[in-house]
């Protein structure tokens, strides 16, 4: 059988973590940034763990990730 491909779109935006569990960053943090609040923008900065619900289909994307 041959090797399967990680979705290139998907090694691009998520980090495997050391258990198995994918990372991903917030989005809206790009432009149009000067009507959004301090506050807003310090939340952005830190990155979020993919839901449960949404691993199993993360697995057909990265085959290979932990």
């Amino acid at each position: 059988m041959p090797k399967m491909k990680t979705h290139t779109g998907a090694k691009k935006r998520f980090r495997a973590t050391g258990t198995g569990k994918l990372k991903v960053k917030k989005s809206g943090k790009r432009h149009l940034l000067t009507g959004t609040a301090p506050k807003k923008g310090r939340e952005l900065r830190k990155s979020i763990i993919v839901d449960s619900t949404d691993m199993k289909r993360m697995a057909k994307f990265m085959p290979y990730a932990k």
